[in-house]
């Protein structure tokens, strides 16, 4: 099913054939096309270098309908045309009826293209019966481009056929449906079966190079456009039968081409689920025990020679088997713990890693292990903990985790490991986060030697109340923390003062000998990250790994294209990949894991697999996959979490709440759907020097092979990656940014550390520096004794003013009422911050929770909560909006150097509108809805600079698009902000061009002032865009400097491209980007080397951007000039595209 649309019926494999032999089944079909068209093969590389060809898995047989040449119409047009048999002339007769009325009605999005719709009007234009047979013989020339199926009236069904006319409904209709009344299934025979007859495509953008995702608007096909897609349909399907023809005549033994098609049209005859008569056998699947499973590599040979295969792996590398190395401990452990370890983990000797950095702490000193995943770091710090209980039953030790699943999976083995070691059997294990219930905390706090918690928990309840804790401060020996890659950016800094904090309020208990470990498989410069964070020198740095891993294949998977004909056409979705791919492999009983970078992509993903395996019967399959993404509910966390690690479950689609380092059980293989959001959310290191992925290295933690794919989306970073894999792994580590000079942040915390206990300058200078004295002249509160105290405007609860994670998010309840009226019982399904309640919990939209939809009832702003009902429908929604990103007021002017022109700072507005939402099956848009629903408006601060006139006119007179040049602009500077401003993905952000706005027909009423925005993602509280601000001119001459120096002609992850792009940085223009910087910077610009534009293809879209008005300024503002003296010094920094640049720090 590779490459297919998961709807279409899957058909039985056929037996491959020599050539000139027929096939029993039509689907493969014997001829000399495929390889007449057959493309060169990728190639495999090992880790010492050598290169193997691939395999290639294609019979000489071709199969009607697969691989096109892409060249196929170029090359015909040079071939002589071939005579076809009459019957292929009826047979076009027919498709081009179907095609007329397909289209007719797919342009109205409200009829559905049933079989007996289709087939009334076809019979009325042939005058003559339409059988089922011709119907499938066109499928079975066009199998990837029809859909010929039976589904349920649910899955056609757009409204509930017991609805009226209400509010919020679509535009202009009369009688228009109530998208609030829920349904039943079974009053309405949601399990009636309908035959539907369809074509599989996407719409495209007017501009002509980008492929255009409907689900944004609804594109209205006028009688022209739907003219102009029968026509390109009917010459399709007769490319078609020219190549099927030219390739019979080209067999060793030629075939009758009709035949062959008659033949192949058996399969492609739909049976109706529902007509099975009683008594007929069931057929039953036999569940293939993941300990019995095919080796990756026969599972990917049996991948590269499906029918339905096409050269979708376009690279693949393999990591060889890596053998154990064992060092012995300096001071051997007691009996007692050798006696857990060996019946709990069977672990008798040590990794040679594990073996340095328990020797290093049995020598007091701190430890930072950076090593692959699952090499077995856990142990580090459970062996000196049982030493230290053993020899001090009060000794206490706080272990900090990134994620609340992976706290639960380390507290289960830390209590496995406990309760087989003589004499620590009773030890109290507690967990300490935001799921504890009140009234065990005390109990926690009073009883327990081992907490497992989080730096928010640390944040906002033990240090606020740390006389509470003082028993466990005092006592507390060891603190870990693992996944310290993940405390990067803005976060990054947070967690650095809350460590010093605590480290000062454990001194002050008199507790100085806290030994500090933290681990983490994916990290640059583990010894200075570990000191940004801890504070703390005498550091062992542990980076070799000694333990064994299996042989890993790593492959970059790209879609097909839908048409083979079309070099430059659509490709077949990647969710749709991802998820037959992930299905594929849990059927071969490798055990699979699924992850998606956003949350709705998670459940879009585990919607389609569940429908992919309820088609096939697969009910064995299904109750053994579940989604796991955050914001689900306690009790469902539990759940999966315990499913997960018991190995019951077989397959995890999750987001990555799953990423960081949990054991879900001897994982075989994982699947990305679409290239993360940096490079670095790949990396691990897998053994000498050789890289692996973070989340590729999650799979294969022993010694079985392992397997890792890489789904690309069609958005141009992952193309990028496509075209140049070598890249991932090529590419230098980036450095980890915690920027501890930001005083913003700083005085929030040292409002906390007043609170906590009064600060003394002369004692806390070693946990705040310096320069944190002027601070706390200016922010905080003297006595006469020269003690400092927390500020008025921060009382009562200073830490509630600090949100370490960025905004402060108010979250929304999710509401299953769906058995309300029964028997009152009413469910939370989970809580969502208020950002995406706006976007995901609309009156009338569809809700996804586990895969399952649930329709929207209503939304209480009052109550913070949404009320939905469970339904099955086949569509979804998405939300039609627009969010407007607006300087308001000015506090700052900066002059830019060598420029007449200026950069602001000050307060930026960000409203975002959700004005109704589409209903969407199949990418096609069936309904548009208006909503009435108030503007969320949120406040913040950050730069901008206006984009002087002349830019704009240029870029107009030569048919370059303002907003393409201003987007490219704004994510080229963005990539270079790290050098300055410290940032990581999302410590920044810009306003970013989206392709439905730009590239509408109809023009927009909202033109947007030309300038350059940036702004501080986590809200007005992190200071990160001042501290870009205050290196205005630097930072536009670095973003220069890289797009001027980069070879790429259109724009690639090094230059103009940014992961977390809204709009996936189909809006961009590199040349105009180049245009804009000269222009703010004041450099010449030679317009004669400018191209002029083609009259014919000149990009003539509706204005969307105009010329900038100033500001208001708080008061007068001076401006800040840069022509004082500076000395300079310079740094290099390695940037997260994996490019390494010096920058020059002037300071006055």
């Amino acid at each position: 099913m590779f490459g297919r649309h998961p709807l279409v019926p899957s058909r039985p494999q056929a037996a491959k054939r020599k050539p000139g032999n027929g096939e029993e089944h039509g689907d493969s079909i014997t001829a000399a096309k495929r390889a007449r068209t057959s493309t060169p093969r990728p190639e495999a590389t090992s880790v010492d270098g050598a290169t193997d060809a691939l395999p290639d898995p294609s019979s000489s047989t071709p199969k009607i309908g697969k691989k096109s040449s892409q060249k196929g119409k170029q090359k015909l047009q040079e071939a002589e045309k071939p005579i076809w048999p009459e019957y292929f002339n009826e047979l076009l007769k027919i498709f081009k009826a179907l095609n007329t009325v397909i289209a007719f009605c797919s342009s109205r999005q409200q009829i559905a293209t049933t079989f007996t719709v289709v087939r009334t009007s076809v019979e009325r234009i042939l005058r003559k019966p339409l059988e089922l047979q011709q119907v499938a013989e066109i499928k079975a020339i066009l199998p990837d481009l029809i859909r010929f199926a039976y589904t349920t009236t649910s899955e056609i069904r757009v409204h509930s056929d017991k609805t009226s006319g209400v509010p919020g409904s679509s535009k202009n209709r009369a009688n228009s449906p109530d998208i609030y009344e829920s349904f039943s299934l079974e009053n309405d025979r949601a399990d009636e079966q309908v035959l539907v007859l369809e074509f599989v495509e996407k719409v495209k953008l007017k501009r002509p190079d980008l492929d255009y995702n409907p689900i944004f608007s609804a594109p209205l096909l006028s009688p022209a456009d739907v003219k102009k897609l029968i026509e390109k349909r009917n010459e399709r399907f007769q490319v078609a039968i020219d190549e099927l023809i030219l390739a019979c005549q080209t067999m060793e033994t030629p075939e009758d081409p009709v035949a062959l098609v008659q033949k192949a049209a058996r399969d492609h005859i739909p049976i109706d689920p529902s007509g099975a008569v009683e008594g007929t056998e069931v057929s039953h699947h036999n569940f293939l025990s993941t300990d019995s499973r095919a080796s990756i590599e026969e599972v990917i040979a049996e991948i590269e020679g499906a029918e339905e295969y096409r050269d979708q792996i376009v690279f693949r590398k393999i990591f060889d088997i890596k053998e154990p190395q064992y060092v012995d401990l300096a001071n051997p452990v007691s009996e007692s713990i050798a006696i857990g370890l060996k019946s709990s983990m069977n672990v008798e000797k040590f990794y040679s890693h594990q073996a340095k950095a328990i020797n290093a702490l049995r020598d007091g000193k701190h430890v930072i292990v950076s090593t692959g995943t699952a090499s077995g770091k856990s142990v580090i710090y459970q062996v000196p903990l049982l030493s230290m209980l053993e020899e001090d039953r009060d000794t206490t030790a706080m272990f900090i985790f990134p994620t609340k699943a992976l706290a639960q999976d380390q507290k289960a083995a830390l209590e496995h490991l406990l309760a087989r070691v003589p004499g620590l059997e009773d030890v109290k294990v507690a967990t300490y986060d935001g799921d504890t219930p009140m009234n065990k905390r005390q109990g926690i706090r009073e009883t327990a030697s081992v907490i497992f918690t989080n730096f928010d928990m640390i944040h906002v309840s033990i240090l606020p109340h740390e006389d509470t804790w003082r028993r466990f401060l005092k006592s507390m020996k060891l603190l870990v923390v693992d996944e310290l890659h993940y405390y990067n950016g803005t976060l990054g800094c947070h967690t650095a003062w809350i460590m010093r904090r605590l480290r000062r309020v454990c001194a002050a208990l008199g507790n100085r000998r806290i030994q500090f470990v933290s681990c983490s498989a994916t990290i640059g410069q583990p010894a200075a990250h570990m000191r940004s964070i801890f504070g703390v020198e005498d550091l062992e740095v542990v980076t070799e790994d000694g333990s064994p891993s299996g042989r890993k294949d790593f492959l970059v998977w790209s879609p097909p294209l839908v048409d083979q004909l079309k070099a430059n056409g659509q490709r077949v979705s990647s969710l749709i990949e991802a998820c037959t791919l992930f299905k594929f492999l849990l059927t071969k009983g490798v055990k699979t894991i699924l992850f998606c970078k956003i949350r709705k992509t998670c459940e879009l993903a585990m919607k389609t697999i569940r429908a992919q395996l309820a088609t096939e019967g697969r009910a064995d399959l299904l109750e053994r996959v579940r989604a796991y993404r955050g914001g689900y509910s306690q009790q469902d966390r539990r759940e999966i979490e315990k499913q997960a690690f018991s190995g019951k479950l077989l397959g995890i689609v999750a987001t990555n709440a799953l990423e960081l380092g949990i054991n879900i059980g001897s994982l075989d293989a994982v699947v990305m759907l679409g290239f993360p959001f940096s490079v670095a959310s790949l990396i691990s290191l897998i053994g000498a020097g050789l890289r692996q992925r973070q989340q590729a290295g999650r799979a294969g933690r022993r010694l079985q092979d392992s397997l890792a794919v890489m789904v690309a989306d069609n958005f141009p970073l992952d193309q990028h990656f496509v075209q140049n894999p070598n890249e991932i792994w090529d590419s230098p580590m980036a450095d980890l940014i915690v920027d501890l000079s930001n005083e913003v942040i700083l005085e929030g915390h040292l409002q906390c550390a007043a609170d906590e206990m009064p600060i003394l300058p002369k004692n806390d200078e070693p946990y705040f520096g310096s320069s944190f004295k002027t601070l706390c002249e200016k922010k905080l509160i003297k006595d006469k004794e020269g003690w400092y105290h927390t500020h008025p405007n921060f009382k009562p609860r200073p830490s509630s003013h600090v949100a370490i994670r960025g905004a402060l998010e108010i979250k929304y309840t999710i509401l299953d009422i769906t058995d309300r009226d029964t028997d009152g019982r009413v469910t939370v399904l989970e809580e969502i911050e208020v950002y995406r309640a706006l976007f995901e919990t609309y009156e009338g939209g569809i809700f996804m929770h586990q895969g399952d939809t649930y329709l929207v009832h209503e939304v209480s702003h009052d109550e913070r909560c949404a009320k939905l009902l469970k339904t099955d429908v086949s569509w979804l929604t998405t939300p039609r909006d627009y969010t407007d990103i607006d300087p308001v007021e000015t506090s700052r002017i900066r002059a830019i150097r060598g420029s007449p022109h200026r950069a602001y700072f000050g307060k930026i507005t960000v409203k975002t509108v959700v004005f109704g939402f589409f209903k969407i099956r199949n990418n096609s848009i069936l309904d548009s809805v208006d909503l009435d629903t108030p503007p969320f408006e949120r406040e913040t601060v950050g730069m901008w600079i206006d984009v002087p006139a002349s830019a704009l006119d240029l870029l107009r007179r030569k048919a370059l698009s303002p907003a393409e040049a201003i987007h490219a602009a704004e994510h080229t500077v963005l990539n270079m902000s790290p050098l300055y401003a410290f940032a990581t993905d999302g410590d920044i952000k810009t306003e970013c061009k989206i392709p439905e706005k730009e590239y509408a027909a109809k023009e927009s009423n909202r033109k947007r002032p030309a300038r350059l925005v940036f702004y501080d993602g986590g809200g007005k509280c992190t200071g990160v865009s001042a501290k870009a601000f205050d290196h205005t001119s630097d930072l536009l001459l670095q973003a220069l400097d890289r797009l001027e120096a980069c070879q790429c002609e259109t724009g690639c992850p090094s230059c103009i491209e940014a992961a977390n792009c809204r709009s996936g940085y189909l809006v961009t223009n590199k040349l105009g980007a180049k245009l804009i910087l000269r222009s703010i910077l004041d450099l010449p610009i030679d317009e004669d080397e400018i191209p002029d534009p083609d009259p014919e293809v000149a990009f003539n879209m509706p204005e969307t951007v105009v010329e900038a008005t100033n500001v208001k300024a708080r008061a007068k503002i001076e401006v800040e000039d840069l022509d004082a003296e500076v000395k300079e010094t310079d740094e290099t920094l390695l940037l997260p595209d994996g490019g390494a640049l010096t920058r020059t720090l002037r300071i006055r």
